[in-house]
């Protein structure tokens, strides 16, 4: 009912701004652009956001004059907000990112709301960075924006004047640098040069110095010192399905403090949010060194504490990817989603992937890429917890960081 409830409504939008659509686009083969206005939509949250900043320095640097706006959740705006090449950040509670319960009419009447902000924005171009975001691809056509660039995927595919065929297998960041290159094309300017790879085109967030100052004297407080090795673990995430189990990260824990020949003390971190602390606090339980817990920082004072870390270890999730933009080395473990697209955007030698082999009952592959599992599935779903403890500090080894005393020092 849903489903045929959204075919029908946006058929009607389909309707009704068909008129207004043709119009905006038979003004694109007579306007002249001399200060191009580029509109960015990205729905999702921290790690997304995290994945697309390499589009905006590329975009800053192929065309100077351009005004950029960049539509965002309020959940991940702190990313946007901090990023020179952005000059308007518009945020909105898109629906299906809420992670709350909506009203069936709900994401209509918010289509038709922000269809009319941006409308008044006169965008010339309009890039739908998320592949499957069907809303954002009707929210551009009913805005009258003349080009609209995306990829060809149902039923996003009839609101968009230019759509890409979607490669799967691809990494989100590659993915959206494709449609930016379009975009620019579209424009009439130079497309983006190839390949694209982590070292052309890296990842954007910097802390401030008062972010770095607070955990400065925040560690100090906590008695840890500045020659001492820090290594941070963040197990949690928003999909209950992509958490390892809590005794793995302890015992993991536990060796990384005593089994690495350091030549400073190691002091182990936690982190995550309020929600997640008393995962946190299970794992530390669990361990026979002292751990410290981080619960109350923000996003950008949690960068500075990764930026000052050795090493970071998690799931799939947002933290990660921020650790990778500081330059600080990840082991990643993943489950359900597939590290060729969300995996790290960085090095390869600072960054392993631990993906697990493990095909759960009623999933016919692995990874499975589907997340939304009630709590009465999750315990078929069990791919995470296949991985083991060894294969996590076997992954520590290779990376060769805890052998010099200067690599422990600079990383």
């Amino acid at each position: 009912m849903k489903r045929l409830l959204r075919t029908l409504i946006l058929l009607l939008i389909r309707l009704i701004g068909a008129p207004a659509a043709y119009t905006a686009a038979r003004k694109v083969y007579t306007k002249k652009i001399g200060t191009p206005r580029i509109l960015l939509i990205r729905p999702d949250h921290l790690g997304d956001l995290v994945l697309t900043t390499p589009v905006l320095q590329a975009l800053r640097e192929h065309v100077p004059s351009a005004h950029i706006s960049m539509m965002v959740g309020p959940w991940s705006s702190a990313v946007a907000a901090r990023h020179p090449a952005i000059d308007q950040i518009i945020t909105c509670p898109f629906p299906g990112f809420q992670r709350t319960t909506q009203k069936a009419l709900a994401p209509y009447i918010l289509l038709l709301r922000t269809a009319q902000d941006i409308h008044r924005g006169k965008y010339d171009l309009a890039i739908n960075l998320r592949p499957d975001f069907w809303w954002g691809a009707a929210t551009l056509y009913f805005a009258h924006v003349p080009r609209r660039v995306g990829y060809a995927l149902a039923p996003a595919l009839p609101f968009l004047t230019h759509a890409l065929p979607f490669q799967r297998a691809e990494h989100a960041t590659v993915s959206a640098l494709r449609l930016t290159s379009a975009g620019l094309r579209i424009l009439g300017l130079s497309s983006l040069t190839e390949p694209y790879t982590p070292a052309r085109y890296p990842l954007y967030f910097l802390p401030s110095t008062e972010e770095e100052t607070w955990v400065a004297e925040r560690l100090q407080v906590e008695g840890v010192k500045s020659e001492d090795v820090i290594i941070v673990i963040h197990p949690g995430s928003g999909a209950p399905v992509k958490l390892w189990r809590p005794e793995g990260w302890a015992t993991c824990a536990d060796a990384l403090s005593t089994a690495f020949p350091c030549t400073a003390p190691v002091r182990i971190i936690l982190t995550g949010s309020t929600h997640e602390r008393p995962l946190l606090e299970e794992i530390a339980r669990g361990m026979k060194t002292a751990a410290l817990l981080f619960t109350d920082t923000t996003v950008g004072q949690l960068a500075a504490l990764l930026k000052r870390a050795h090493l970071v270890l998690g799931v799939d999730n947002g933290p990660l990817h921020l650790a990778v933009a500081q330059g600080t080395a990840t082991i990643q473990v993943f489950g359900p989603t597939d590290a060729r697209i969300f995996g790290p955007w960085g090095p390869a030698e600072r960054h392993i992937v631990i993906a697990s082999t493990r095909r759960c009952p009623t999933c016919p592959t692995i990874p499975c890429g589907r997340l939304d599992f009630s709590p009465q599935e999750l315990g078929q779903h069990t791919c995470v917890s296949a991985v083991q403890e060894q294969q996590v500090l076997e992954a520590v080894r290779a990376l060769n960081l805890f052998v010099e005393k200067d690599n422990v020092q600079t990383r």
